[in-house]
């Protein structure tokens, strides 16, 4: 293990000490008896540029990920993929503050319009039959989430696609043939008999962004890596390291 440079060992001093107040908090939040084990409520398991990552927040990750389309079909989220979401989403967002937040920030009726495509048109939420009030709770009781929570990740993602646009955007087409062929091999599929299926051009606009994304990926996939290179990430928890990765985590300093 390459030894952590000065900076990244009061990164990892710091981390260590606020894992330490999690567990105090934890054990003196309630009342023991003498033979009680301690236990641990919440835990750090990295952290990003002095951002710290949760052991809740990739619970939080995991539930969340019901209401991305893409993660249809490839099973449940791991723990380690959560990991990298939300490291990818916090150098991501961090960059967004310091370039032009403004810029990407949704308004409101974008947020809203986006809620309300979800509650329609989400495979799993047309199982549950989310357009109905009582239908919409059932769901997010089901995957332990709540309204504030999908408006916020709505908001955090609307704004990152903004700011993806913005940055990558240029020169990317996406063909009404490949729209048609999504819509035919990967959405379709997802519905089970007799469920209504919404029509091309009611989801087209949001196949566009699918696809989309998929392109941009491969353009900023080099630029996040750079992120990651030139930031501080230290993972803590070894058991969440990616194959190849050692020690705290190599941030490339």
């Amino acid at each position: 293990m390459r030894a952590l440079s000065p900076i990244r060992h009061r990164m990892a001093v710091l981390s260590a000490g606020l894992c330490a107040l999690a567990f105090v908090f934890s054990a003196s939040a309630r009342p023991q008896s003498d033979n009680a084990t301690p236990v641990v409520l919440d835990r750090v398991v990295a952290v990003v540029n002095q951002r710290i990552i949760l052991a809740s927040d990739l619970d939080e990750e995991v539930h969340l990920s019901v209401l991305d389309p893409a993660n249809v079909g490839l099973g449940p989220l791991t723990r380690r993929h959560a990991l990298e979401q939300i490291i990818s989403r916090a150098l991501i967002e961090q960059q967004i503050r310091q370039e032009d937040a403004q810029a990407a920030e949704p308004p409101q009726i974008e947020v809203d319009e986006r809620l309300e495509e979800l509650r329609k048109e989400l495979p799993a939420c047309v199982h549950a039959n989310c357009a109905s009030d009582a239908g919409w709770s059932a769901m997010l009781a089901e995957h332990h989430l709540t309204p504030n929570q999908v408006t916020a990740y709505l908001r955090y993602r609307l704004e990152i696609l903004r700011f993806i646009e913005l940055r990558f955007r240029p020169g990317i087409r996406i063909s009404q043939e490949q729209i048609e062929e999504y819509y035919k091999n990967t959405l379709l599929p997802q519905y089970k008999p007799g469920e209504p299926v919404p029509s091309l051009d009611e989801v087209s606009p949001r196949i566009q962004e699918i696809l989309l994304e998929q392109q941009v990926n491969v353009l900023f996939d080099n630029w996040l890596t750079n992120l990651r290179q030139q930031g501080d990430v230290e993972i803590l928890d070894p058991a969440l390291e990616t194959p190849g990765e050692s020690g705290a985590g190599d941030s490339g300093q």
